[in-house]
C-alpha cells in the first residue's frame, strides 16, 4: 500500500469537489437572462415578479386571465366593464319595443289587418274549444313582424352592439371572450332566440323566460339570447 501524500494544497485527482459542476457567471447587470432590451420595463413590474403581464380583455387592467390574486381563484369579471342592471336593460328593451311596434300598428292599422281568426266552439260536455288561426292577411303581417324586429336588432347589434334603446341606456352588446361587437352570426342568432318564440307563439311567456334567465344567471347576467350569442350587455363608455 501506497503512503504518498499529495503536496500540501493539492487535492488528488478523484477529489469529489473537482467534479461538481461549476455554476455559470452570470453576466454584467445581475440577472442571468442579461439586461433588458432598451426601453423596456424593469424586471419586476410592480409586483416584483417579472415583466408587467399583458393587458386583459376589453382593454382592463390586472390578470389577463382574470386572476382575482385571492388564493389563485380566478375572477371572471376581471377586466370587464361593469355589467348592465336589468332595470336599465329592461327600459332599452322597452324602447326598442316601442320604436318597432309603433310603425307596424299603424300599417296593420291602415289595411285592416287581423293577426289571427279565433273561432268558439261548444262541445257536446259543454265546454268551449277555442281555435287559433293565422288569417291570410295576419300571416303576411307577422312575417312582416319577424323580419323588422330581427332586422332592427340583428343591425345594431352587429354594426355597434348598441340598439337606439341601449344607446339611450348607456349600455352595448359585446362578445364574452373578447369585449368586441358581434360580427353578423352571432348578432343574428341573438336576435332569432330573443324574437321569434315571442312573434310566432310565446307573446306573453317568453319574455317573462328571458327575464328570469337574466335575474338567475350568474356571473354575466346572461339570458337565453345572451348565451346563444355569446355575448354580455355592458355599461358603455360613449
Amino acid at each position: 500500500m501506497s503512503t504518498d501524500q499529495p503536496p500540501p494544497g493539492e487535492r488528488p485527482e478523484d477529489d469529489p469537489f473537482l467534479k461538481k459542476p461549476q455554476e455559470p457567471t452570470p453576466p454584467s447587470g445581475g440577472s442571468p437572462y442579461g439586461s433588458p432590451p432598451p426601453g423596456a420595463p424593469p424586471p419586476g413590474g410592480t409586483g416584483g415578479a417579472g415583466y408587467p403581464p399583458p393587458p386583459p380583455p376589453y382593454g382592463g387592467g390586472g390578470d389577463p386571465y382574470g386572476g382575482s390574486g385571492g388564493y389563485g381563484m380566478p375572477d371572471p369579471l376581471a377586466g370587464m366593464p361593469p355589467l348592465a342592471d336589468f332595470g336599465r336593460r329592461l327600459a332599452a328593451r322597452i324602447i326598442d319595443v316601442v320604436i318597432i311596434a309603433v310603425p307596424l300598428f299603424l300599417i296593420q292599422l291602415a289595411f285592416g289587418t287581423k293577426r289571427y281568426t279565433v273561432e268558439t266552439n261548444q262541445g257536446e260536455d259543454i265546454s268551449e274549444v277555442i281555435t287559433r288561426s293565422y288569417s291570410g292577411s295576419g300571416l303576411i303581417m307577422t312575417l312582416i313582424s319577424i323580419a323588422a324586429y330581427l332586422g332592427y336588432d340583428w343591425w345594431f347589434t352587429k354594426k355597434n352592439g348598441q340598439t337606439i334603446g341601449k344607446k339611450a341606456m348607456g349600455l352595448r352588446v359585446a362578445m364574452l371572450n373578447d369585449g368586441s361587437v358581434p360580427q353578423s352570426g352571432p348578432a343574428l342568432a341573438r336576435a332569432a332566440v330573443l324574437w321569434l318564440p315571442t312573434l310566432i307563439c310565446c307573446f306573453c311567456l317568453w319574455p317573462i323566460a328571458l327575464a328570469i334567465s337574466i335575474l338567475v344567471d350568474k356571473p354575466y347576467k346572461q339570458g337565453l339570447h345572451d348565451k346563444v350569442g355569446k355575448t354580455v350587455v355592458v355599461q358603455s363608455t360613449t
